[in-house]
């Protein structure tokens, strides 16, 4: 079982919020692709830390070190429309960390609709 996660970006509309456990069930039975890690645009932009409030502390850079430690990495990265990671930083960190050079991945030919508009990340519901 997945914890409650959350992919998002910013807009004119406000913050958009992806539930990536639903991103993962739209994306259940896409074909998957090799995508070169050199194609990741995500692995040069402050990816985690583009929200206000959010920060690469030492800390926080520790627990994303854990979390690409620990990820299951059989699982594809899913992009949207335009080849951008909406789950599996981690899991791209991890492929360039081991010195691969592609990494699995499933593609929306239409990004879905988020899940949530103009919501802080921290009123998001973590605890289902």
């Amino acid at each position: 079982m997945i914890r409650p996660q959350y992919f998002f970006r910013q807009s004119n509309r406000g913050l958009l919020a992806w539930d990536i456990r639903r991103l993962i069930e739209l994306s259940r039975e896409f074909p998957i692709e090799q995508v070169s890690l050199a194609d990741v645009a995500e692995l040069d932009e402050t990816h985690w830390y583009e929200h206000e409030g959010d920060s690469p502390t030492c800390r926080s850079l520790l627990e994303h070190m854990k979390l690409i430690d620990e990820v299951d990495t059989s699982y594809p990265i899913i992009l949207d429309q335009d080849g951008r990671v909406m789950d599996g930083m981690h899991r791209v960190c991890r492929a360039v960390r081991d010195g691969k050079e592609q990494v699995p991945a499933v593609r929306f030919s239409t990004t879905p609709d988020p899940d949530y508009v103009g919501i802080n990340p921290a009123e998001l519901p973590y605890n289902e």
